[in-house]
């Protein structure tokens, strides 16, 4: 009886202690699958905020040198693309005003001499350097309606700039080398000159250049040629002396 009991007991301990074996490996089967499942996760996440650190930046197309940039806006304003009353020479000048010159004319022939080749000079009366673009525009007798002196060449197209009190030259050839005396002449007491803006309009108001003492009057014709600006009489005289 009691032998039988106690093989009862034993067996129903033994049955015991599998059931809770089973419980506790499949409570820890559980916990390990759950951890699994969470450094899965956390495994998952970690690459893709990876990704997004370094991934590279979109690239731009503002190289920083386009016409929105500051130092572009900065670099056209340097370069006189404003403040000029004619607008565009070049430089951070104002083109030179008819008003703002004073005017005066030298002969270059020796006494005796045909009165062919003149000087035109220019003097900038104000404080302010000003701009004088290409060649004047000049016409040998008054009003607007007489001829314009072709230029010798092509008229350089750098601007000369004069400075405040400064001068600027122009070289003028006025009638042909007539040999036998036979040609008829135009007489002109005066010389007139329109100034040019930088982008190649005329601009407002006339400069006179009065013929120098002595000469009530000279010929003129066709033949007449101009130098434009210069900054330097030899420069203006050089190619008009030798015609």
């Amino acid at each position: 009886m009691n032998s039988t009991t106690v093989r009862a007991r034993s067996g129903r301990r033994g049955l015991r202690g599998a059931v809770l074996g089973a419980a506790v490996v499949a409570a820890l089967l559980t916990t390990t699958a759950c951890q699994g499942e969470d450094d899965g996760g956390k495994g998952a996440a970690s690459p893709t905020g990876t990704a997004r650190t370094t991934a590279p930046t979109a690239p731009t197309t503002d190289s920083g040198t386009g016409g929105d940039s500051p130092s572009a806006t900065a670099t056209a304003t340097g370069n006189g693309d404003s403040g000029e009353t004619g607008g565009g020479n070049g430089t951070e000048y104002a083109d030179c005003e008819a008003a703002g010159l004073g005017t005066h004319v030298e002969l270059q022939d020796e006494p005796g001499e045909a009165p062919r080749h003149f000087l035109l000079t220019v003097t900038n009366r104000s404080g302010t350097p000003c701009v004088l673009n290409e060649a004047p525009i000049v016409r040998l007798t008054a009003g607007n309606s007489a001829p314009i002196v072709e230029t010798l060449g092509e008229p350089d197209d750098e601007p000369v700039v004069v400075e405040g009190g400064g001068k600027a030259y122009a070289g003028l050839y006025v009638f042909g080398n007539d040999e036998g005396g036979e040609a008829e002449y135009d007489q002109s007491d005066r010389f007139t000159a329109t100034l040019v803006a930088g982008e190649g309009t005329e601009l407002s108001g006339t400069l006179v250049f009065d013929l120098p003492d002595g000469l009530g009057t000279v010929s003129v014709d066709d033949a007449a040629r101009l130098n434009g600006w210069a900054g330097t009489e030899g420069l203006a005289m050089r190619p008009i002396t030798g015609l």
